[in-house]
Parts: C-alpha cells; structure tokens; sequence
C-alpha cells in the first residue's frame, strides 16, 4: 500500500514519521516545486523486533525514559540492560539518540540453557538467516552470570557451531567464507537462560565521536551525561567543571541542552546491514538534525593542567558545541561565581589511577573549604572514595550510586541552601 501526503516543513513531516514509528521507508517526489512525500511498506507487515539496549549499572532508568520518549515499549528492565519493542526504524533511531546506552542489540531469541545441549538446541532454532547471509561474517562473543554455564571459551564454539548449522539448513552449503558484513553474534546467559543476540552499534555508543584522544583515566561520555541529567541542568544557571580533563561534562551538558543526538557524528555496524534499509538511517539522521534546538546554556570547562584545557577544546570543537562551552586554565580551588547562579559538576581523582591516596584527601578537604565559598552555587561529585563526606566536610544531600566502568562510585549532591 502506498500512501501520499504534502507537508510544510521537516517538524510535521518527522512528527508523522515519529507518531507511525517508522513502519514505512519514505520516499520523496518533487512535483512542480511542492515535494511529495510517500511510504512504502519494505517490511513484513508491522514486524516488531525485540532490542537489548545496555548501559552501565545505575543508568537504567534515564535509558529507559529515553526508550520511553522514542515511542517504544519496554518488556523488562535488569541491571545493566532494558529490553523493549520496535519496528526496524528502530535500529536508527536509538543508535542515533539514547544518551546513555552502551549498545544496541537485536534479540534472535532467549531459552533455558543449564547445560551445552540446551545452548546448542536453543541457539540451531534461531532464525539467523534473517540477518545473516551466506556470505557475512558472523564471530561470536558473549557473558555468563550467575548460571552453570561458566567457560566463555566453550560458550562461544557451541553458539557458533549451532548458527553455522542452522544457516546450512538455509543457505544449503557446508562451508561460509565470511567474507562479507559483520554480524556481531552476542549470547548473554543469565540464571540459566540464554538470550542471543546481534550487535547493531559496532563500537560501544559511549564513543561519540568527538573525543578521539582521551587524557588518563577518562569518564565515559555516557556517565557524563548521567551526572549532567542529575545536576538538572538549566539554560539561566552557568555549568562548570574546574577539573574538566577531557571536557566530556561540559561537552555532554550542551549536547543534552541543544537536543543534540549524540550519535550524529559516528556510524553503526547496522549501517551495512542489508536487511535494515539505508533510507531508515537517512531518515533517522534528517530527524534529529531537525530535532536540534538553541539555547542558551552556558558552561565552563577548566582545568588547572594547559594539556587539558587543549584537549578540551579540541573535543568540544568537534563536538559543535563551542558557542555553549568556555575552555580556559584555573585552579579548581579559586574560582569564583562572579555573581551568577552556577551549578559546579565534576570527576575529581580518586586516589585510585591519578594521585595517591594522601593527595586525593588533601584536595577533598580543600575542595570542601572553597566550594562552601561559592555562595548558594549547588555542588555535583562523583568520586570512589568511601570515605569523602568526612573529607570534604559536609554530608550530601543525596548520594546515588553509579559505576565508573567497572569502579563502584557515589554521586555526591549538595543542592540545598545551607541557611
């Protein structure tokens, strides 16, 4: 069936798109200078396909929100991972716009698998030519947690084995060269039960592109925008990190202010793809470009060390965001608020990769003593130290766990006014 219909502008015509969930591939026809724009169905009828978004432990929540927002249904929530529901458009879309997922999975299928003949039975029954063709590659790799199947090693040769024999069945051939698009085979076995799975992002989400090169011990770009979320950012109060390393706060606090699709200047594995059509990405990227939004959120992003602070400004540079982000030298512990409202966001060391653990005490109880001075300014810390309330001196407000990669941190939040 197809469909036809004029619009005015890329806001309504991305609004339809977006209220049919990218059921259909759209197609544009010029007619006398007025441009028609038609669906087609490329699809078996309203297919739905289960995802696997994954993110670091703690951030369930906002990714689920943005599943949420995107119009797609969740089915369960774990640590770690949101699954949910969503048509083929869905693939673009989420790679493109989920702030705070790791990667995008295609599920072929979950079952129980307490021993090796399970996983292999369970695997053979999956339908990989769906995906998968005759000629592709398709490596496997996967995690066991908390289940009876613990050698990844054997995991991996019993999933392989198994997808190879089910595509023989299909592609009626005894041996695949491999030579073609890759197909990132995942199997995540949980309390016995396996779920496989496609990789659709190819490089981690976190890596938006902006940030090539990275300083010691940087803060992934997904935990960036967590802490962002949380410091509730607004257009009329300045955001400032002093200890800004890489720039990845201040640089996510704009993207997230703009509207900014974090993905917008990478590619996806699913790019290649030959079962997700190329006009759902040129679609998905017309979207979120006109999705973007001015603002006037300020940040500041400075550190004490000049290397930094040209990193810095290299990343933000590329990321489009120097209008919203002033780079520049400062010691940490003397800045000032200059008379406006300001919310401080940063990733201090934790005595773990950079400084030992006497340094790492003496700046927090300096951090302490001088962001007190910042008048009514809201305070925002992430750190692994145990012990930094007594360090700094005063007790947060609220204190919300999260994980930098795999090192267990607090948040520490100071927004109430101390009268």
């Amino acid at each position: 069936m197809i469909c036809g219909v004029v619009f005015s502008d890329a806001a309504n015509r991305f609004s339809f798109c977006a209220f049919f969930q990218h059921l259909f591939v759209l197609i544009k026809i010029s007619i006398d200078g007025k441009v028609l724009l038609c669906y087609a169905d490329v699809m078996e009828n309203n297919e739905i396909i289960t995802y696997t978004a994954t993110c670091l432990f703690g951030l369930e929540k906002f990714l689920g929100e943005e599943i949420d927002s995107l119009g797609y249904k969740r089915i369960e929530t774990i640590d770690g991972r949101v699954t949910f529901e969503g048509d083929i458009g869905a693939v673009a879309r989420c790679n493109l716009h989920l702030r705070y997922a790791e990667r995008l999975f295609i599920n072929l299928g979950s079952f129980s698998a307490s021993t090796f003949d399970e996983l292999f039975e369970g695997t053979r029954a999956l339908p990989f030519e769906r995906w998968i063709g005759k000629d592709d590659a398709f490596p496997v790799g996967g995690h066991s947690v908390k289940s009876l199947l613990t050698s990844i090693p054997d995991c991996q040769k019993i999933v392989k084995k198994a997808a190879v024999e089910r595509m023989k069945e299909t592609y009626r051939t005894d041996w695949f060269n491999e030579t073609g698009v890759k197909y990132q085979i995942e199997f995540f076995i949980l309390r016995d039960r396996a779920t496989v799975m496609i990789d659709t992002s190819g490089v981690a989400l976190h890596k938006r592109g902006y940030r090539p090169a990275a300083l010691a011990a940087p803060l992934r770009e997904t935990l960036a925008a967590a802490m962002v979320k949380l410091s509730r950012p607004r257009e009329d109060v300045l955001l400032w990190d002093p200890m800004c390393g890489s720039g990845t706060i201040p640089c996510e606090a704009a993207l997230m202010m703009t509207n900014t699709a974090p993905g917008l200047s990478r590619s996806f594995a699913a790019q290649e793809f030959e079962s997700v059509p190329k006009e759902i990405w040129k679609n998905a990227r017309e979207e979120a470009l006109s999705l973007i939004k001015k603002s006037d959120f300020r940040a500041n992003c400075s550190d004490i060390d000049p290397h930094a602070v040209e990193t810095a400004q290299a990343n933000i540079s590329r990321a489009g965001m120097d209008k919203y982000v002033k780079c520049f030298c400062a010691d940490a512990l003397k800045i000032e608020t200059g008379g406006v409202r300001g919310t401080v966001v940063c990733n201090p060391p934790y005595g773990i990769r950079l400084f030992d653990r006497e340094q790492t005490e003496r700046l927090y109880r300096e951090m302490g003593k001088h962001f007190a001075t910042l008048d009514r300014w809201q305070i925002y810390i992430l750190t692994a130290c145990e012990d930094f309330e007594r360090l700094y001196g005063a007790r947060a407000d609220k204190k919300r766990r999260l994980y930098n990669g795999m090192i267990k941190c607090g948040f520490y939040q100071f927004f109430k006014n101390k009268k």
